[in-house]
């Protein structure tokens, strides 16, 4: 076994635990721990929607068997989504491999950024007095008339589409995207949001990777695989750590790591843009 592949292996154990333990954030490893193992950035962009999507099917799932999932509404706002996605992925091929590279840093600080802020509100005791939102009306019906609540409609489809277009630019869309964006244009409550969010993720992704398909981009799939099948087992083993760890100290943690890819990805991407 090549010390790629054992690496690979590690780094999708990694990402699993995170995503099972934390409910998010993991699947923005993908990435950077592509690159780090000598894929290009369209190349890694393009496996971590294998490595997202299959993951978050998985996680479909679990969530659904938990009762988490609201599937229809997931599925409508994935399909909302879906246009962007494949502009996103069609802009990814035409733009610099440098720019690819620095704005997916870019988004990494900022999701850094909003952990940190979540983790200062956790102390604070802030989500605890926060009120979950209800589940709305439906925004479009035909029966026994057609209604619809236009303002709501267009929320949905912002987005949704913002959603899309970040998938396929970037090849990353976790629940740090997703689970605001159900919560702001569908009105989720968070016990549904971040289950439903796996829906989402797994509609944006695999549309992208289709728009991608045949562009000359492909990853090394044997690394892509074996990310794939260790960031789902995981998952599996971070659910269950999650339940018997204290886990605002895994969250600090992974914070920190992170900035710390983030830091390292963007000093790799600003001496080619200058």
């Amino acid at each position: 076994m090549s010390l790629a592949l054992v690496a690979a292996l590690a780094a999708g154990a990694l990402i699993g635990l995170s995503l099972g333990a934390l409910g998010g954030g993991g699947s923005i490893l993908a990435v950077p721990v592509l690159l780090a193992l000598g894929e290009s950035p369209a190349q890694a962009t393009t496996g971590s929607l294998v490595v997202v999507g299959i993951t978050s099917l998985a996680g479909v799932v679990t969530a659904r068997r938990a009762g988490n999932v609201l599937l229809a509404r997931g599925a409508a706002f994935g399909a909302v989504a879906i246009a962007g996605a494949v502009a996103g992925a069609r802009a990814s091929a035409a733009v610099p491999e440098p720019v690819l590279l620095a704005s997916f840093a870019a988004l990494m600080l900022v999701v850094a950024t909003l952990m940190v802020i979540r983790q200062v509100r956790a102390r604070r005791g802030d989500g605890a007095r926060a009120a979950e939102p209800r589940l709305d009306d439906p925004i479009i019906t035909f029966s026994p008339t057609f209604m619809c609540q236009c303002p709501r409609a267009l929320k949905v489809l912002v987005t949704a589409t913002a959603v899309g277009l970040l998938t396929g630019f970037l090849g990353v869309a976790g629940g740090f995207l997703v689970v605001p964006a159900l919560t702001l244009a569908l009105a989720l409550p968070m016990t549904y949001a971040a289950g439903t969010s796996l829906v989402v993720i797994t509609i944006t992704s695999a549309s992208a990777l289709a728009t991608r398909a045949g562009t000359g981009t492909a990853p090394d799939w044997w690394l892509v695989a074996a990310l794939t099948v260790t960031a789902v087992a995981g998952s599996v083993a971070g659910a269950r750590l999650a339940a018997r760890t204290d886990t605002r100290r895994l969250s600090a943690a992974f914070t920190g790591l992170v900035i710390l890819v983030a830091a390292c990805t963007a000093a790799s991407a600003l001496p080619a843009l200058v």
